[in-house]
Parts: structure tokens; C-alpha cells; sequence
């Protein structure tokens, strides 16, 4: 499988070439961009065009970004009404929401990826028909968008009674979008178990979030690195070696003073992940 990282490691930093270059360095073949203002503001013309010019020289590629979740640069603390969710019942702020969407979404048309990670509503939120109603509207629209720029939205299964492994695969059922899924081995470990989440979204797995924790803390641990991870790594990648030609393997963490050299350890990851 291909190794890849998400940004989301220094998401509270800004994002610029010379992280790029370190992550290069470390042998790691793609990554996915996280879309939070404070690290990869795709409002800023100027920081564009920086990336722009550095990807189209660089053998790094981008193989996907992370919707936005907040408009405000510290994670929502600002109030409710900096949440980016699709299931946002009111209509009028529900278009606003979308628009800050496909802003992130031409980033595309300077720097090609080919995929969109997308939640659908935000961590902890409860079974809604309605919200699940305004997401169908907002993915009708944002899969058009995202096509005409050569993107493919794929569903994540999050920490919520909308996204379990299940209930996506309802939601494509019912309402006939033709979308893939983002495997998220961590959120999965939280839910239903990490070996029913994947047999249940298996044929559609286009990407993958590798992290770890402790079964009931979102905490985006170092695999096989950090204490207090609870998922059974060799039985996890008996799971994804299964279709490795669907996905690649892309670590998704959290920042850790303890890791000093990050991409460093991710290289160590994906080779002791490798070696099970």
C-alpha cells in the first residue's frame, strides 16, 4: 500500500513548503491536506500559489483534503457559528456552509487531488431524518462542484448516529449517491469494532485515517508508538492487506511533544505496521 499522512499532525501550524520538504525527506509518498484556517487558508491567493509552485516540481502528491469543519482558526471555541456541518437543517446557513466547502474544493485547480474527506455532522450528534436530508441536498451540490474539478467526495465514518459504518451505508442506499468511503480505523475502534466497520464499508473504501486510542478518547495516537492505544494492529492489517490495491495506508495524528522528529516516526510506523 502507499504511505501517506495527513496534515492534521501540525494543523495548528501554518503550512508551508519547508514541512513539506521534511515530509518528502522522510520517504513518504503522499498526503492529505487538512483544512483548518490557521494551517491552510484557501482564501489566501499568496499561500496558494506557494504550494502550487512547489507541487508541480515535487514528487509529493496530494492524494486528498479534509473538508473544513470550522471557519474560525481554534476549532470551533469561537461559538457554534463557526461549525461547518452539511446537516445543517436551515437552508440559508446551510448554503453558506457548502460555499466555505467548495472554496476548499478548487484548491484543486491549482493543485490536483483526487479525493474530498467529508464528515457528515459533527462528533456526538444524534439519528436526525432531517439532518440526513439536508445532507443529501448538500452532497447532491458539493458532488457536482467537486466533479467538474475532477474530485470524488468520500463519506468518514465518525463518532456519531449519523456515520456509523451502517448508517453510510443506508444513507448511499437510500439516497443513490454514487460516493465512497474514508475508512477511520480509530473512530471505528470507537463504534462497532474495527473488523465490523471495515466488512461493512469494504467495497467502498477509498482512503484510509490510521490512528489509535483507547476505545472511547478520539485521541489520534502513534500507532504501535504511543501508550494508552488499544487497537490490535496485526489483526487491523490482516484487514486492510485484503485490498490493497483499493486505498493507501494514511496515518492521521495528533501532534505530540514526545515524537520530536513526527515524520521520523511515521516512517518507524509504517514500518513496523508493515512488518505484522
Amino acid at each position: 500500500m502507499i504511505h501517506a499522512i495527513s496534515t492534521h499532525l501540525f494543523s495548528n501550524h501554518r503550512l508551508t513548503t519547508a514541512a513539506l520538504e521534511r515530509i518528502q525527506h522522510a520517504g513518504i509518498a503522499a498526503i492529505e491536506i487538512f483544512c483548518a484556517p490557521q494551517h491552510l487558508d484557501y482564501n489566501n491567493r499568496a499561500q496558494m500559489m506557494e504550494l502550487c509552485h512547489w507541487f508541480r516540481d515535487s514528487e509529493l502528491k496530494v492524494h486528498s483534503i479534509h473538508a473544513p469543519l470550522y471557519t474560525d482558526d481554534v476549532w470551533g471555541r469561537s461559538g457554534p457559528h463557526a461549525v461547518i456541518t452539511i446537516t445543517e437543517p436551515v437552508k440559508s446557513r446551510r448554503i453558506l456552509m457548502v460555499d466555505e466547502i467548495k472554496r476548499a474544493i478548487e484548491l484543486a485547480e491549482l493543485v490536483p487531488f483526487r479525493y474530498l474527506i467529508q464528515h457528515v455532522g459533527v462528533g456526538g450528534e444524534e439519528y436526525d431524518e432531517r439532518r440526513l436530508e439536508a445532507a443529501f441536498a448538500s452532497l447532491d451540490e458539493l458532488g457536482v462542484f467537486a466533479r467538474q474539478r475532477g474530485v470524488e467526495i468520500l463519506l468518514e465514518n465518525i463518532p456519531n448516529g449519523l456515520s456509523s459504518a451502517e448508517r453510510l451505508v443506508h444513507f448511499l442506499g437510500e439516497t443513490h449517491l454514487h460516493l465512497g468511503f474514508c475508512f477511520d480505523i480509530g473512530h471505528a475502534h470507537m463504534r462497532e469494532g474495527v473488523e465490523a466497520a471495515f466488512n461493512i464499508m469494504k467495497d467502498r473504501i477509498r482512503s484510509t485515517h490510521i490512528h489509535d486510542n483507547d476505545g472511547v478518547k478520539d485521541l489520534h495516537l502513534f500507532p504501535l508508538l504511543s501508550e494508552g492505544g488499544a487497537i490490535d494492529w496485526k489483526k487491523a492489517m490482516d484487514l486492510l492487506r485484503s485490498r490493497p490495491d483499493q486505498y493507501p495506508l494514511l496515518l492521521e495524528l495528533k501532534e505530540n511533544p514526545e515524537f520530536k522528529h513526527p515524520y521520523d516516526s511515521c516512517a518507524e510506523i509504517f514500518e513496523r505496521l508493515e512488518s505484522l
